[in-house]
């Protein structure tokens, strides 16, 4: 593929970035304009009233807020950590009022909602009551994706136009021969992979199926590069993968720098971000001291009357003059610290938009690392790239993907990730082969549908079970039990309550049979999926009111979509498949990848409900149903019912 053609696959993905813009602007107008407080909230993107519970600052001197709404509230919503949000007084009208003050969210959980407020103070109306938080939409990442893609059009520097002719064309990525490096904590597919990116020269891909130690992997490969390089950079499209990776690089004495907003950063990570790096910084004392002054001189020179004489004006021209040179002075010393800080750090750690964060600019690095790449949309995942001279991909295309708005643009191309580009066009990936999650019964399906039927258990999990009778995979059929999905009215998701009580049923009976045995203590977690928000939602009312599960083990089970599970583990996992018709349609349960990552889990057992007679018409499906039938898994509906 010459210049021309990349540069051509370039402008239709740009194209298509403005689709999905486009799109999600719509999606969020459609719930925002035109609508009021009680509409918005049962569209998951208002909470209105909501209680001022506390206000505090944290240790990079932001300002805290966490409120609360009321338990009668039990709307889902759309709140998640890091979206950005208008916190409002009585404000009834979807307009963003003088009144307003934006903000990001912390952590959320069902009742309550920890939001760092973008200001220097919190606001006067705060302690009056009427309070509400509603979403904003998130021009920025937008912003950053496009300025990105045009760069790419149009650049004429050489390395980059280099390392899009290997990611993207048919020129190969190149590697050195050097003495191999062993880890003896390592197995022979990690090692590999390890050595693979040590001898890199443009690109590697590290392959981790799930429980293969991918994190694992890639922190070793980043300890490893830091012997040869002062800096580097670490990428990831979530949040959470970003943390997770600081807090294992931290823990091996790294000296790690996680740029973005506190507020989307876990507390256990908070002292290495920029604002609390600051504020331990031995200048930080200095810099108070002057914005002190600089805003009391600015505080005199606006007491002032407006019919004040000769003098008096003389006089606050002074003051006003003096505040502006204080801060002047101030927002030198702060650059000072900020560059101090960046130069020592060995690790500067961001999401991939985050990399274009004004504190970066004009920064390079030998190598950037980008963990879970397979969940990146492209134009993000070359934000961080056109800043170094190589680049290390670490994911795996067969979990979950970018979330998409835009289903046609999805269709047209913008679903296929770089991750999935530069493994299919370069011989630059190792796959992980040994895993360290679950039983061989578990894994072994995973392992022939998407993997070539290459991954192995390792000997410590390869049996494990919660006793050793148990079975380690059930296929519940509810086929003939009339247990037939319904639709959520305002939501259009699924939903099964049939098949929702089964499940408790099932998990109760399993529990009291463990219980029996002396095993319950044994069960750390147990985790319950569904693919439908809808089905979530009555899963977790039915485990509130029907007290299947005792108050002891309700504290060790989690109830969410695959999504929300994406990088966890469980001992127990639960399944919904929710659909049941006579049509045979499946719809959201064809994403065969979601359903990869829901089955995954599970350490010790799996529990799959769903109707095969609907579900059997789709080849993925149809191999499951072989495959519990091949083992022995397979159980009726009808079993429970007497």
């Amino acid at each position: 593929m010459d210049r021309k053609e990349i540069k051509e696959e370039l402008k239709t993905l740009l194209h298509l970035l403005k689709q999905e813009k486009h799109e999600d602007l719509a999606q969020y107008k459609s719930k925002m304009t035109g609508t009021s407080l009680t509409e918005r909230r049962s569209q998951g993107v208002c909470w209105y009233p909501v209680t001022l519970e506390k206000t505090k600052f944290d240790t990079g001197e932001r300002l805290l807020v966490k409120v609360s709404r009321s338990p009668e509230h039990k709307e889902s919503h759309m709140f998640q950590s890091g979206k950005l949000v208008s916190f409002f007084s009585n404000a009834g009208s979807n307009d963003e009022g003088e009144e307003n003050i934006n903000g990001v969210i912390n952590n959320v959980r069902e009742h309550e909602m920890m939001i760092t407020i973008n200001g220097d103070d919190f606001p006067d109306w705060i302690h009056d009551g009427k309070l509400g938080v509603q979403l904003l939409f998130d021009e920025n990442s937008y912003r950053e994706m496009e300025k990105t893609l045009h760069f790419l059009i149009e650049t004429k520097e050489d390395r980059i136009n280099e390392l899009i002719h290997i990611l993207l064309g048919d020129t190969e990525a190149q590697f050195t021969e050097n003495y191999p490096v062993e880890i003896p904590k390592l197995n022979n597919s990690q090692n590999k992979a390890l050595n693979l990116v040590l001898n890199a020269k443009d690109v590697a891909i590290i392959h981790g199926p799930p429980g293969t130690g991918k994190t694992t992997t890639l922190v070793h490969a980043i300890l490893h590069t830091l012997k040869y390089e002062k800096q580097l950079m670490v990428c990831a499209p979530s949040n959470a993968a970003v943390d997770l990776l600081v807090e294992k690089l931290s823990n091996e004495g790294v000296d790690v720098l996680r740029i973005g907003h506190p507020a989307r950063v876990t507390e256990e990570i908070l002292n290495t971000t920029l604002d609390a790096r600051i504020a331990h910084h031995p200048s930080f004392k200095d810099l108070k001291f002057i914005r002190r002054q600089a805003d009391e001189y600015r505080a005199m020179g606006k007491k002032f009357k407006r019919n004040f004489g000769p003098a008096e004006r003389e006089q606050r021209k002074l003051m006003l003059s003096e505040a502006k040179k204080l801060k002047d002075e101030g927002d030198q010393l702060a650059f000072y610290i900020s560059a101090d800080i960046l130069s020592k750090s060995q690790v500067i750690a961001s999401t991939l938009v985050g990399a274009n964060n004004q504190v970066l600019r004009g920064m390079h690095y030998k190598t950037v690392f980008i963990d879970e790449a397979a969940q990146a949309l492209e134009p993000a995942s070359w934000i961080p790239i056109i800043k170094a001279d190589r680049v290390i991909f670490a994911g795996d295309h067969h979990q979950l993907p970018p979330t998409i708005k835009s289903q046609d643009a999805a269709k047209k191309g913008l679903e296929i990730t770089l991750f999935e580009k530069a493994i299919k066009r370069n011989k630059a990936d190792v796959m992980l082969l040994e895993q360290y999650r679950m039983n061989t019964s578990i894994m072994n399906f995973s392992s022939r549908i998407f993997y070539k039927n290459s991954l192995i258990a390792n000997e410590h999990v390869a049996n494990w079970k919660i006793f050793d009778e148990d079975l380690a995979v059930e296929f519940i059929d509810t086929a003939g039990c009339a247990y037939f999905e319904q639709v959520d009215s305002e939501t259009f998701s699924s939903y099964n309550p049939e098949e929702a009580l089964l499940l408790f049923k099932h998990l109760s009976n399993y529990l009291t049979d463990v219980e029996i045995i002396g095993k319950l203590a044994d069960i750390q977690n147990i985790g319950i999926i569904s693919p439908y928000k809808a089905q979530v939602a009555r899963l977790q009312e039915s485990f509130q009111i029907d007290g299947f599960i005792t108050e002891e083990m309700m504290g060790k089970i989690a109830i969410n979509t695959v999504d929300s599970f994406q990088g966890q583990e469980r001992d127990i996992i639960y399944i919904s498949l929710v659909r049941s018709n006579e049509r045979g349609e499946i719809g959201f349960l064809s994403d065969t990848r979601r359903m990869n990552v829901a089955m995954t889990r599970a350490r010790k057992k799996l529990v799959v409900i769903g109707d095969s007679a609907t579900i059997c018409r789709h080849p993925f499906y149809d191999k499951f149903l072989d495959y519990v039938n091949e083992i022995g898994a397979y159980k009726s509906a009808f079993e429970l019912m007497y």
